[in-house]
């Protein structure tokens, strides 16, 4: 089974939304089937085969998410990063300030969701292969 370390190290590759496939790539190649991701401080709990889970530790001080989503402020934040004009945690701050809980990737589908803190679905995207 993977490590915190294994996909602290794959992450640290990542430097703009534009490298996420690659990073996705790395984590299935570890054998990660799904994370979730939770905007409020970067917690995160990847999940592998055989109810195999293990959590990150909160990789920024505590943002507070908005009460009120903003899906279409969003939709411009998370281009923007995809295209490399921002950095991770500029996109979790953007992320918070839209209404962003938390997003959950999974490995088998290639999607990415994203939820506001009522557990309503804001986006769901493909990841490039």
């Amino acid at each position: 089974m993977f490590t915190i370390n294994q996909i602290k190290e794959a992450h640290s590759k990542v430097k703009s939304g534009a490298d996420f496939p690659t990073y996705i790539q790395d984590l299935i190649k570890l054998g990660v089937e799904s994370y979730e991701c939770f905007v409020e401080n970067g917690n995160t709990l990847y999940h592998g085969s055989n109810d195999f889970t293990v959590q990150s530790d909160a990789k920024y001080p505590v943002l507070e998410i908005a009460e009120q989503s903003n899906i279409a402020q969003f939709q411009k934040d998370l281009k923007a990063h995809q295209q490399g004009k921002t950095d991770y945690l500029t996109f979790c701050k953007d992320s918070a300030s839209a209404g962003v809980e938390k997003w959950e990737v999974k490995m088998h589908e290639m999607t990415c969701t994203y939820f506001d803190k009522a557990g309503n679905e804001m986006l769901a995207e493909k990841i490039p292969g």
